[in-house]
């Protein structure tokens, strides 16, 4: 699917917005931002982990480098709906993501080492994929995670993307694609996800526009908060942590 973006390499902030915050800045935001090529999607992703969790348990210690594993749909699949295989790392604040589009169902057959990414060879990325799998061994469905985005690209600048996620839902039980969007939800009521993702430094006016609002940054994961409610379910310890600053 070449409408896509197989490759990517940016700063992304995250921001946690009450309903106050979100519709005061999508006002002043209407003058220097466009609809972005997808402007409305649901996404679905399913996070795969060792047994013990040791991705998202590196993850939320916040080392230096850390990376993570998931298989993203724009809707809910069937066997032959193309769906992304996606490699995220984060190293000193700069997120780099390589992805591999293939149908759902080879992609199941490729994560449980059933069968190759395709017959007839494989691409760099798919590659880079399967050494990811050799690396950490046995890798299972670990989380589900759906939302509602909208996505919005600067208008004099595309490569500035800014997205709003709402609807968040999460699940440890049937974590897989093609067993519908429902969950818990992730976020206290009237509250959005920004996300600000960018190849360098961050617009001058846009940085003022935060400012004026008082929004600030937030060290935020979809996974990470999800695994933490998890633990609480449990009645575990809740490691790691989740901090707005």
């Amino acid at each position: 699917m070449t409408a896509y973006q197989d490759v990517f390499q940016r700063v992304e902030k995250k921001y946690l917005l009450d309903s106050g915050q979100y519709h005061h800045l999508m006002r002043r935001l209407k003058p220097s931002v466009i609809p972005d090529r997808f402007p409305r999607s649901t996404i679905g992703n399913v996070y795969y982990d060792t047994p013990a969790r040791s991705l998202i348990r590196t993850s939320l210690e916040k080392p230096v480098y850390k990376e993570k594993l998931r298989l993203r749909s724009y809707e809910i699949p069937a066997a032959d709906t193309t769906v992304f295989l996606e490699i995220k790392k984060k190293f000193k604040g700069v997120v780099y993501k390589r992805r591999e589009g293939l149908p759902y169902e080879r992609a199941k057959k490729w994560l449980t080492g059933q069968a190759p990414p395709y017959e007839d060879g494989s691409s760099q990325i798919a590659r880079e994929i399967d050494w990811f799998l050799h690396r950490y061994g046995e890798l299972e469905p670990a989380m589900f995670l759906s939302y509602e985005r909208l996505a919005f690209q600067g208008k004099e600048n595309p490569a500035l993307r800014v997205t709003f996620d709402e609807n968040i839902l999460w699940r440890e039980h049937q974590p897989e694609l093609d067993k519908g969007l429902w969950g818990a939800p992730l976020l206290p009521p009237g509250s959005t996800l920004m996300e600000i993702k960018i190849p360098g430094a961050m617009p001058l006016w846009l940085a003022r526009e935060l400012d004026t609002l008082r929004i600030y940054p937030c060290s935020y994961s979809k996974y990470g908060s999800a695994y933490q409610l998890a633990l609480l379910r449990k009645g575990r310890e809740n490691k790691g942590g989740i901090v707005c600053a």
